[in-house]
């Protein structure tokens, strides 16, 4: 007589059907969630799309039949035709290319210095500076932008105090020249090279493209690192606190001044924050809109104008709502693909063969001793 003897079951895994219950249970309580954001979010996403490949004037349904499909042509007008639309585009592009390239690395250095002063033990009052750095986060851009406005002014509190120590200040707002052009200007230099004249992208010469960002847009941009600091300087806190003291206690052992240990032993442990900071800081400075609608709206001479900004002006003002979703798009897809790329910048690397070395020469010499 045989006796069969069953397995045990493993202690800690769930048979199959708690597991589908668990999925199904899971299911159920997300299936809101998604059905609002498909119905709030994806479809009209997919509208979007259609009517940036169709001809709809805004009225009516953009699925009537009365409105066509017209392929790439939204595209091409704004990307290749060279007319007005697409010297609007090339200017949009330029002005907010400065502007991320200026306020992403000043927002998150500033952050990060914040954080790490405020972080210190020994400091004083930590919880009200930390409350007065983030108070610019919660406050209302319009206020903000209102306020800097006025701050801005040809006669204003920045201009003010500027006179009291000697300089003139610009008349901020209504200053279309680029910064870059006007540092060249001031050792001489008013016209580029032929290479720089001759040609270009977008209806804009390269010279063009050179010119830095506006004095208008120099205010914006001192704005959006003032108000967005505070914001990713709580990311990194919680980053700083998270970290243990044991790597910088055995570096300080070493003989790590202040310095390395931060550049060598604390940074690279950030590293997960600060993609996360970059990425917020690349799409917030790319999307940006309230602040130039409520400012300047793409002025002086069109030196803020921004894509999100000619997206919204194309559709709702000029009623060219094919060429709006256009613009819309192409923004979605430059910030895909420069968070791609940053994404691979800050990708964590092997170990280099040599500085591997550097740590097996002690274990080697260990066994050729022994």
């Amino acid at each position: 007589m045989t006796a069969t003897v069953s397995a045990p079951r493993r202690a800690g895994r769930p048979s199959g059907g708690v597991r589908r219950g668990e999925a199904v249970a899971g299911w159920a309580f997300t299936a809101p969630v998604l059905v609002i954001l498909g119905i709030f979010l994806l479809v009209p996403v997919l509208m979007a799309l259609w009517v940036s490949f169709s001809d709809w004037s805004g009225r009516g349904s953009p699925f009537s039949g009365n409105v066509n499909f017209v392929g790439l042509d939204n595209y091409a007008a704004i990307t290749a035709e060279g007319g007005l639309p697409t010297r609007d585009f090339g200017t949009a592009l330029r002005n907010n290319a400065w502007y991320v390239l200026l306020v992403v690395p000043l927002q998150t250095a500033l952050s990060l210095f914040l954080a790490v002063l405020v972080n210190r033990a020994v400091l004083r009052g930590r919880g009200l500076f930390r409350t007065a750095f983030y108070f610019p986060s919660v406050t209302s851009s319009v206020a903000i932008t209102v306020l800097w406005l006025f701050l801005f002014s040809a006669s204003g509190a920045v201009n003010q105090i500027l006179g009291a120590v000697g300089i003139a200040g610009p008349n901020w707002f209504n200053d279309p020249s680029g910064v870059v052009h006007n540092a060249l200007g001031a050792v001489g230099v008013t016209d580029g090279p032929a290479a720089l004249t001759g040609s270009g992208f977008l209806g804009l010469t390269w010279w063009d493209w050179l010119s830095g960002p506006s004095v208008a847009m120099s205010a914006f941009i001192l704005m959006a690192v003032f108000t967005t600091s505070g914001t990713f300087m709580l990311l990194f806190i919680a980053a700083l606190q998270n970290l243990g003291g044991d790597v910088d206690e055995a570096a300080m052992m070493d003989g790590a001044n202040a310095w390395q240990r931060f550049w060598r032993v604390t940074l690279p442990q950030l590293r997960p924050t600060l993609f996360t900071v970059l990425t917020l800081g690349l799409i917030g400075c790319w999307q940006v809109f309230d602040q130039i609608y409520t400012g300047t709206q793409g002025g002086p001479g069109k030196t803020t104008l921004t894509p999100a900004y000619l997206s919204y002006s194309a559709a709702f003002l000029d009623q060219d709502w094919g060429q709006g979703a256009a613009i819309a798009f192409i923004l979605f897809a430059i910030i895909v693909i420069l968070t791609i790329f940053q994404r691979w910048v800050l990708r964590d690397r092997p170990v280099s063969k040599r500085r591997a070395r550097q740590y097996e020469l002690p274990q080697k010499k260990k066994e050729v001793a022994r």
